[in-house]
């Protein structure tokens, strides 16, 4: 099945809501605290609402889940998950490092997205079984087959997600010939691409990981909860290149 239309809505609703992003940015922005003490600001409710009305004006069918609250049934089987702004304060703080995220989920399995980093000029997309793509040229993640050879990003040292495996961290760094944190979103495009090769996110929502997974999958790396699980509703994730994923399960292991 073909999933183009889709895809083209995302790429193209994904840039007008880093557009307003950054118009609300050069106006100044100010965070509030959400229950869960996550920063939230005016853009990410402006732009969370100008991507539902887009996709209801094209699908109307289909059911929508938002991290600003945005949530609507579906009566086609299918969902957007949808983050305005994941990385808000980075956005916040003027680092470039922030996207806006868009999945399609088609019966519990996601099959599109689209990922947009306006700090970084990179437009993400994929389609299941069609290829990942960033600014118009297919991409595949690296042929790292070695720890000691590869970089790894690992997001949230500071989040309660790592307390299973937190004495046997650092000594699991440092196997790596690089380590980043660049906030989750960053991370994952920069393994897609090939210039990172595993991610590790302790604690994530589904509107973190939806166009995230797609676009790791397609680029032929392995994407999968730290139980396991094909999905972005474990409440953590690992993305890798597949020769890497054994190492990962060294660190994850009970």
């Amino acid at each position: 099945m073909s999933f183009e239309k889709e895809v083209e809505l995302a790429k193209l609703v994904a840039q007008e809501a880093g557009a307003l992003a950054l118009d609300y940015q050069r106006h100044g922005v100010t965070a509030e605290s959400k229950y869960d003490e996550s920063p939230v600001t005016a853009a990410d409710r402006a732009c969370e609402k100008l991507i539902v009305e887009t996709i209801g004006r094209e699908f109307p069918e289909d059911g929508i889940l938002g991290e600003e609250g945005a949530n609507r049934e579906s009566r086609s089987g299918r969902k957007w998950i949808v983050d305005p702004i994941d990385g808000t304060r980075d956005f916040v703080r003027g680092i470039p490092l922030w996207a806006v995220l868009i999945g399609l989920e088609q019966d519990g399995k996601l099959v599109a997205g689209a990922a947009h980093c306006p700090g970084q000029n990179a437009l993400l997309w994929a389609a299941r079984g069609s290829g990942a793509f960033a600014n118009g040229s297919q991409i595949r993640v690296s042929g790292k087959t070695e720890a000691r050879d590869a970089v790894l990003s690992f997001n949230g040292f500071h989040k309660a997600g790592i307390k299973p495996f937190a004495d046997r961290l650092v000594p699991w760094l440092q196997t790596f010939w690089a380590v980043r944190s660049l906030g989750g979103a960053m991370d994952a495009i920069l393994l897609a691409q090939g210039k990172a090769d595993v991610w590790i996110e302790p604690n994530a929502a589904p509107w973190d990981l939806a166009p995230l997974k797609i676009l790791i999958e397609e680029a032929g790396g392995v994407f999968r909860t730290f139980a396991g699980e094909d999905s972005i509703y474990g409440g953590n994730a690992y993305a890798c290149t597949p020769a890497l994923e054994p190492h990962i399960k060294e660190l994850l292991k009970r």
